[in-house]
């Protein structure tokens, strides 16, 4: 059984991990630890674990396999070089870090460790992605000239992250800071729909966005954005992203010279000449089965499952790089390309 400790537990995410431990039968939490003592006693009792004094506690701990970072996005870099350090394997809630710099840090120590990482990208799990993914590889969308990611929600209309004096535990006010996330709305939706792009599309040549604050619920603070990418091998993508919609029924659309692919409502519709039956008039349902989530496929690695896949460090902290050239984009309205890292 994976012994586990929780590190900070300020996302808004963190109740739907402890659930996910809880229902396992080979993972258990041994210590949880957030620099809020209200938040992480609530959370150590809702597993029966013991709160850690600090966090240093947990990576002196060698029965401890893994930790889990929910933390504010501006303690990543502290506590996963020294999670790393402490050959812990590492989960870490995105996005890997504030921009490139630190990001790129922590890729280089949770590879110099060679450790197991892992973080929240739940949408390469998706049977319709997976199968958007497997059909460019085969060709069956000729050349590829341009692609839509779209992950919106209400977030800000129904004051998701509204101050919570009264319930701390459950205070995600943080998130709409971008002085401590990193980023507001548009990159805190927009992450999961860069990942599924450049995980289709390869690395990004340059890109520039128009972020807003929207109702302007939440001050300094970005609630919706679109974003633009060019792309190294040509394709252009556009990127939407917010806390400001009531709806979001198309999720992501790659078109081609020979090939078409639109979710729509979860739905898969799917046209090319290269694959029977493929006409596009109905949902496309031969699909790969989905994969459990991020978060899952963790814990399994970390209990020993072989070949699991997993996002790398140095892919979280490539999005990261590329979200901070589309928020520099947006500041001085040009196109800009994302910082890379020389060690790879």
């Amino acid at each position: 059984m994976a012994q586990v400790a929780i590190v900070g537990c300020a996302h808004i995410h963190t109740p739907g991990f402890i659930n996910a431990i809880k229902q396992r039968s080979d993972a258990s939490v041994k210590y949880v630890w957030d620099p809020n003592p209200a938040r992480s006693s609530v959370r150590a009792a809702e597993l029966g674990a013991a709160v850690a004094e600090d966090a240093a506690q947990i990576w002196k701990d060698k029965s401890i396999d893994a930790a889990v970072i929910c933390s504010e996005t501006n303690l990543h870099q502290e506590l996963v070089r020294a999670g790393a350090k402490a050959k812990k394997h590492l989960f870490v809630e995105k996005p890997l870090g504030m921009g490139s710099k630190d990001g790129y840090a922590m890729a280089a120590a949770i590879e110099k460790a060679g450790v197991l990482f892992q973080t929240g990208y739940m949408q390469r799990s998706a049977p319709a992605q997976r199968f958007i993914r497997e059909q460019i590889g085969k060709g069956s969308f000729g050349k590829i000239t341009r692609a839509r990611g779209s992950n919106c929600h209400n977030g800000a209309l129904g004051g998701w992250f509204d101050a919570k004096p009264n319930d701390p535990a459950n205070d995600w006010r943080w998130m709409a800071d971008p002085a401590i996330a990193g980023i507001g709305g548009f990159g805190d939706l927009g992450t999961h729909s860069l990942d599924i792009l450049i995980w289709l599309l390869g690395q990004v040549q340059s890109c520039t966005a128009q972020v807003d604050p929207g109702t302007a619920r939440y001050p300094n603070c970005d609630e919706t954005g679109e974003g633009l990418l060019r792309f190294d091998n040509g394709p252009i993508a556009t990127l939407a992203s917010g806390w400001d919609d009531l709806a979001n029924p198309v999720t992501l659309l790659v078109s081609g010279t020979e090939g078409h692919a639109v979710v729509i409502n979860g739905q898969l519709f799917f046209r090319s000449k290269h694959v029977e039956g493929a006409d596009g008039k109905q949902p496309w349902t031969d699909l790969p089965a989905p994969l459990p989530g991020p978060f899952d496929l963790f814990l399994n690695a970390v209990n020993g499952q072989q070949n699991v896949p997993l996002v790398t460090a140095r892919e979280a902290a490539y999005r990261s790089a590329v979200m901070e050239a589309l928020y520099e984009g947006a500041k001085k309205g040009k196109w800009v390309a994302p910082r890379t890292d020389k060690r790879g």
